[in-house]
């Protein structure tokens, strides 16, 4: 027994070792546009520049509103003072003479904020004392409240001096002895508030610039593996070139993303170094079939003169070879096309499919062919699972004795095929589902090398795997099948129990 064979007097067409990925190639170096750092840094701009603007806005008017209020508060109780003096007490300009000795003058209790002015008018009107540091203007009412006789009264006016704007409060001492004017200078409450803008505005620019620079150095870190892969990546596109470096490193989505193009392409590496052996091979294998073939046609030239026996071996071989050339084309473009995205996975009953395919063996051949099988039901390309059993059986059919019935056993956890032939030798059993691959016994048989070859690929694709070894007993022969996916597979007891459930 032995396993896929080739065509005849081919036993070195095994084709080239797998193909190992090789050594990286120097990368060329490629220009990456920085967009997504420059988004980076213009996003964690634009977020620290309406962080710091809300901020900073409401910082400032709450500072600003609560110097205000200060500042008003102060003027506010140094009015109040004043009002209750006059009116308490019969007094004269004299009386708001400032004096560096006397805390307790009236003058130093009201300017004793450090904002606040005063100036004094005589009763006629005229500046006794002018205001510090600038001297406040006196219209005709402050005149008036001058010589007015009732004490308290208040001329309340904004006035500009010097550039500056001041509030200015008249107050009368009243019986005509003149008048006090408290002032405060608005522009200095102005000035500070500006300063505190201006230092605020300073502040949310570096704030704003601060954390565009970190957002470029932190957009650059963060994308630096990814900018790599994206060089990588056009590489590949540009040059072909599928042995590349690729960052792999990380445990983020970039490290996954490097992780799975990395295996990508080495899947697309393997895939192009099969489909190159599966080309290499073909030809090869093909190479003898034409041969034979041309030798043939050659001499049906001389068909008329040769004897009838010559005639008749020399139409048999063409028969022969052109069956087998058939026989080895349809088995590479089944196993070269990949079929698994237009056959759909459906339910398959497999010891059903088994009966069928037995049948199919029996017209063909003639030979016995039992089938033990269980009620198995599979979720699977019927297609596929089909072809890979005919496989099994009509390779039992090539070795098996005339006389010797086939075996064909489904269990929920594989499916076998057994014959009586001569079995396996020990150095065959791991070789016998390459391509093309001949054993020795097998190499005077008839077939196209791609038969178990077949089997292992539908094997695979639905999660399983193919096995082959010699089968136990002294009549000897050859047990080779596949196993399927635990989880594709159930009896038709359990399916039955879960639809009454």
């Amino acid at each position: 027994m032995t396993g896929p064979t080739g065509p005849s007097g081919t036993a070195g067409a095994v084709g080239p070792p797998p193909a190992q990925r090789a050594e990286p190639a120097p990368q060329r170096r490629v220009t990456v546009p920085a967009g997504l750092r420059v988004r980076f840094s213009v996003t964690f701009a634009g977020v620290a520049a309406l962080v710091a603007v809300l901020v900073g806005g409401l910082g400032y008017d709450a500072a600003a509103n609560l110097i205000r209020h200060d500042r008003a508060s102060d003027f506010a109780q140094s009015l109040a003072v004043l009002q209750a003096a006059v009116v308490q007490s019969e007094l004269y300009p004299s009386d708001f003479q400032s004096s560096s000795q006397n805390d307790d003058q009236l003058e130093d209790r009201l300017t004793q904020s450090g904002d606040i002015g005063i100036q004094v008018l005589g009763p006629d009107g005229s500046v006794v004392e002018k205001g510090k540091p600038d001297p406040l203007p006196v219209d005709e009412t402050d005149q008036d409240l001058a010589a007015q006789g009732k004490a308290g009264h208040v001329h309340d006016v904004t006035e500009d001096s010097g550039g500056d704007r001041y509030r200015v409060v008249t107050v009368a001492l009243g019986g005509g002895r003149g008048a006090v004017q408290l002032s405060e200078r608005l522009s200095a409450t102005d000035d500070l508030l500006y300063q505190l803008l201006e230092r605020t505005a300073l502040l949310a620019t570096a704030v704003v610039l601060a954390a565009g620079g970190s957002g470029w150095w932190l957009a650059g870190r963060i994308t630096r593996r990814l900018v790599r892969l994206t060089g990588v990546a056009e590489q590949v596109a540009s040059t072909g070139q599928l042995d590349v470096d690729v960052p792999r490193s990380g445990g983020d989505e970039i490290g996954r993303l490097g992780r799975a193009f990395d295996d990508m392409l080495g899947r697309l590496a393997r895939s192009k170094d099969d489909q190159r052996r599966l080309v290499q091979d073909a030809g090869h294998e093909l190479r003898t079939p034409l041969t034979s073939l041309r030798t043939n046609i050659a001499a049906l030239r001389q068909l008329e003169r040769l004897p009838a026996e010559s005639r008749a071996a020399l139409l048999d071989d063409l028969a022969t070879e052109t069956r087998e050339l058939s026989v080895l084309v349809n088995e590479l473009v089944e196993l070269s096309a990949d079929r698994r995205e237009t056959e759909e996975s459906v339910e398959v009953e497999l010891d059903a499919m088994a009966e069928r395919v037995a049948e199919l063996a029996r017209r063909r051949t003639g030979r016995e062919i039992v089938v033990d099988a269980a009620p198995v039901l599979v979720t699977g390309r019927p297609a596929a699972l089909q072809r890979a059993l005919t496989n099994l059986v009509e390779n039992a059919a090539k070795f098996s004795p005339e006389a010797a019935p086939i075996l064909v056993r489904v269990t929920t956890e594989r499916i076998t095929v057994l014959d009586r032939g001569p079995g396996l030798d020990e150095g065959d059993i791991d070789r016998i589902f390459d391509r093309f691959y001949r054993a020795t016994r097998a190499r005077s048989l008839p077939g196209s090398g791609l038969g178990l070859s077949i089997v292992k690929e539908v094997a695979e694709s639905h999660g399983g795997r193919a096995f082959a070894r010699n089968r136990a007993g002294l009549a000897g022969g050859a047990e080779i099948g596949f196993t399927l996916a635990p989880e594709q597979v159930a009896t038709r007891r359990q399916i039955n129990r879960t639809k009454d459930s």
